[in-house]
């Protein structure tokens, strides 16, 4: 009986908060600049690059592998920030750790997380 209830509040849950925290975790942005101030870019929910900018000081110094190197870890630290808020903003619906199995692909633990989810072991 207790495991037909927490099915029926989770499902309730998802129908009546789901749709407008999904959009509110796809909607997320997250702007990151590099250590120096030269690179400031701006990532997606997926941590999709959606803006770069380049201060125009980069070119008194030109080095392609610095730069490269300086807006990949930009990008990084702006997608690990992204995925911390669409975590945030799920959490309310998903545990955490199911959430974060998920997204990196993890689908055992996924599972897990889902089967101790119903059995209220979470």
């Amino acid at each position: 009986m207790a495991l037909a209830e927490s099915l029926r509040s989770t499902a309730e849950k998802l129908a009546t908060e789901g749709p407008r925290l999904q959009a509110e975790a796809k909607a997320v942005q997250v702007t990151e600049t590099s250590r120096d101030g030269l690179v400031t870019v701006t990532v997606g929910s997926r941590g999709e690059l959606v803006r770069l900018d380049i201060d125009p000081r980069v070119f008194r110094r030109p080095d392609s592998r610095e730069l490269a190197d300086t807006i990949t870890e930009t990008v990084h630290r702006a997608a690990a920030a992204a995925q911390e808020r669409v975590l945030d903003v799920l959490e309310p619906l998903v545990p955490r750790r199911t959430m974060q199995a998920h997204l990196d692909g993890d689908t055992e633990a996924v599972v897990s997380g889902m089967t101790d989810q119903m059995f209220g072991r979470s």
